[in-house]
């Protein structure tokens, strides 16, 4: 019996491609290793969003293949950086070539390798089509599109995962009720960029939340990220979407940079203004609304007053988190042709910017000592005590509490980066 491990990397939207294709492999007769020690074949499902993630994956693929394994390579460095993949792999398959994965396995045992790498013109399967691994746990990922209608120029994960392809509501609602029924109590909707679900098919994001908090159950909804450009277009009927109690008051809005032109450069269609118009808009209908956002310093062109302009907004927005990166330029993209920024440069903004957004995130979250507050048990957490996720989705350690159950606690502790509590 050939045994097979699949790790994937990066985002929720490669978690689930590598169950899509756990389930491939099961149903083709092959056995799931518990770890690669055990494992005949690994299949690497990488991620390339930044150059150091790629790196990492390129290190690992060559750590496993040094040590007898052989490897699947998977995910979107195979489309972004191809030359970057050890030739030493048995098989390479694109994004858009996973349901594949048993028959690159069987081909490997043959001696002979699979290379498919379609594009999304070429090949593009409904993935919510596609057989899913039930694994035990709290939350449960359902794509709900593939692809994006921006033209990025830092972004090489378009390169991948091409142009916008939602899934079709009712695939997705079918997703949503098995797994409710199957006892997940977070449903995870993931996508390159959920604002824009829908464009090309009729619908939208809102609609989609309506029909999705009509399903019956007790379960919690964490929407991903979306973008601000495509928010704009339906900012009342998504805001309406969001005031009911299974959606997560959580909201992922990249902004990038607080600088016009530096958005103009990075081909992000909307303005800092429009940014704070839709902030501003949740905040008014949602005052507990857990703001996230995204943040590239150094990007080409940055000057001192562009980045000022970037921590100026920080300090009027607050968000209660910013995931801060430092630009790195990514093969094939627009913005990697231009003169960079000196390194030395890049990582002093990017302090700079941390230290304010845990700052930022210590004030906001040491407002919430003393509240009690609705919270959907995990499980134990990593570093000890029990793992939560609030009403709004932030993280909070407990002293007890059941996976799975919904618990009302009283926060005692804030840090900058998670609450702790005592379930009443």
């Amino acid at each position: 019996m050939v045994r097979v491990y699949v790790e994937s990397y990066g985002c929720s939207r490669n978690r689930a491609d590598g169950e899509i294709m756990e389930a491939i492999l099961l149903r083709a007769g092959y056995e799931l290793a518990e770890g690669p020690d055990k494992a005949d074949y690994v299949v690497v499902n990488t991620c390339a969003v930044k150059d150091p993630t790629e790196l990492k994956m390129v290190r690992r693929i060559r750590e496993l293949l040094d040590s007898g394994k052989k490897v699947i390579a998977t995910g979107c460095l195979v489309h972004v950086n191809p030359e970057a993949i050890d030739p030493r792999v048995s098989g390479i398959l694109g994004v858009k070539s996973i349901d594949r994965i048993a028959e690159a396995i069987s081909v490997a045992e043959r001696g002979e390798k699979l290379i498919s790498v379609e594009g999304w013109r070429e090949r593009n399967p409904d993935k919510l089509e596609l057989p899913r691994l039930w694994k035990p746990g709290v939350s449960f990922v359902v794509p709900i599109s593939e692809g994006c209608l921006n033209a990025c120029t830092y972004c090489a994960t378009r390169f991948a995962r091409g142009v916008l392809k939602s899934y079709k509501p009712e695939l997705v609602i079918k997703w949503v009720r098995e797994a409710v029924s199957r006892g997940y109590r977070e449903i995870i909707l993931s996508s390159e960029d959920t604002g824009c679900y829908g464009f090309d098919i009729g619908t939208n994001l809102a609609e989609l939340l309506d029909e999705i908090t009509a399903i019956e159950g007790d379960f919690r909804v964490r929407v991903g990220m979306m973008n601000p450009n495509h928010v704009l277009k339906f900012l009342d009927e998504l805001i309406e979407a969001y005031q009911d109690e299974k959606i997560y008051k959580f909201l992922h809005l990249p902004v990038q940079s607080g600088d016009n032109e530096i958005l103009r450069r990075m081909g992000r269609t909307y303005t800092v203004e429009e940014f704070e118009e839709i902030v501003n808009a949740f905040r008014k209908k949602i005052p507990d609304l857990n703001l996230n956002t995204d943040i590239i310093v150094g990007f080409p062109g940055e000057s001192d007053e562009a980045f000022r302009n970037t921590v100026e907004l920080v300090k009027r927005v607050k968000p209660d988190k910013i995931n801060v990166s430092r630009y790195s330029a990514r093969p094939g993209t627009i913005a990697a042709r231009w003169k960079q920024l000196p390194g030395w440069l890049v990582k002093e903004r990017s302090r700079e910017l941390h230290r304010l957004r845990l700052a930022i995130a210590y004030e906001i979250n040491r407002a919430y000592v003393g509240r009690t507050v609705e919270v959907l048990v995990h499980g134990p957490g990593k570093k000890g005590g029990i793992e939560g996720r609030t009403f709004n989705y932030k993280d909070i350690i407990l002293d007890s509490g059941e996976a799975g159950g919904f618990v009302r606690v009283k926060v005692e502790r804030a840090t900058a980066t998670y609450l702790l509590g005592k379930t009443e």
